[in-house]
């Protein structure tokens, strides 16, 4: 059975910045990913979206990523430049490797469980992100609604949707960026959300930035489910979007109260026809694997103190709740391994 110091799960920006700052860290480590090739959660989005959409990407750590044009896939650009980054500082990603348990074994140490064996490590730095939990609500009638339903992760471009009769949830950024696609080949659009949406003039300051991952923080502080940097930051009116609201799509309608067969009805009755229903309703945390910790607190997130899992010490969740941003994870990556560092080098734990 293979053994390491630390163990890291996931090699998106998290696991790729928490990797960089192993490699001077004293500590023996192995990276293990999903994936079948690099590039995280960024390989898997819809092929319209472009550079020129996608929120501000921050460098991996000693890597400059230089913007591609404009109209070039992010499901391209990103992917080549883990790939980029993996080869410069030799990291040595073992993929494909689905991580399927990590539980405590008899010495002290955790075994880390997969579809191609099982390693023991001294401590884990979990990075698998969110992407492959996707997050569908259940409304009342769902179960008879005699049209399609999908999730933003579902999602490959707006041609499926020609013609059709198309209700998109959700008020956060990939909401609205499908809503415009999909409303230039759509019969109709219709935009629901639980609550009205927060439009933002002017640029993204550092100092918004640091209230909404403050918002976070203390929810993952208090045990809380973490929520999303995504749902606690306002929409930019960017270009696309200011013209999307000369063309009046932007006209939001609050949340239905249950699904038809044949759509969706709100309390007062009203009804909307429709043939899809696209659920851009977010995602949650990919961490199954860590149910046999028990690291989940009474009010159903795991209490958190930085990176660090306060039940379990050992455990750095990196890229979850407020590091759930590309700068927040070459951070979170950087503070992971310098409190692994100092644990692993206490005399109970040498």
């Amino acid at each position: 059975m293979p053994e390491t110091d630390v163990m890291v799960v996931g090699a998106g920006q998290a696991g790729l910045s928490s990797a960089y700052h192993l490699r001077s860290s004293g500590l023996d480590f192995a990276v293990l990913d999903a994936d079948a090739a690099p590039g995280g959660a960024w390989q898997h989005r819809w092929p319209t979206l472009r550079m020129a959409t996608v929120h501000g990407i921050f460098d991996l750590p000693g890597m400059h990523f230089t913007p591609p044009p404009p109209d070039e896939p992010a499901a391209d650009a990103l992917p080549a430049y883990f790939a980029a980054f993996e080869n410069e500082f030799g990291i040595d990603v073992q993929r494909p490797v689905a991580v399927t348990a990590v539980r405590n074994a008899d010495d002290g140490r955790l075994l880390v469980e997969s579809d191609k064996g099982t390693w023991t490590t001294r401590a884990l730095i979990n990075a698998t992100g969110t992407w492959t939990k996707p997050f569908m609500p259940y409304y009342p009638g769902q179960e008879t609604f005699r049209g399609r339903q999908l999730h933003t992760a579902h999602y490959r471009g707006p041609a499926e949707f020609a013609g059709k009769r198309v209700v998109v949830v959700g008020g956060g950024t990939s909401a609205v960026q499908l809503l415009v696609e999909i409303a230039d080949v759509a019969a109709t659009t219709t935009w629901v959300t639980r609550r009205p949406p927060l439009f933002r003039d002017g640029p993204f300051t550092p100092d918004h930035g640091r209230e909404v991952v403050a918002k976070v923080e203390a929810r993952v502080r208090a045990g809380l489910p973490p929520g999303s940097i995504a749902s606690a930051t306002d929409l930019a009116w960017t270009p696309q979007l200011r013209e999307a609201r000369e063309r009046g799509l932007l006209v939001r309608r609050p949340m239905f109260d249950r699904i038809v067969a044949g759509g969706v009805q709100w309390r007062d009755g009203a009804t909307q026809d429709a043939d899809v229903i696209l659920w851009c309703t977010g995602f949650r945390p990919a961490l199954d694997h860590l149910a046999p910790l028990r690291l989940r607190g009474p009010s159903g997130g795991i209490v958190m103190d930085g990176t660090r899992v306060v039940a379990d010490p050992r455990i750095h969740l990196v890229g979850y709740g407020p590091s759930a941003s590309t700068v927040g994870a070459n951070r979170a990556g950087r503070a992971a391994v310098r409190e692994l560092r100092a644990l692993l080098a206490a005399p109970a734990l040498a």
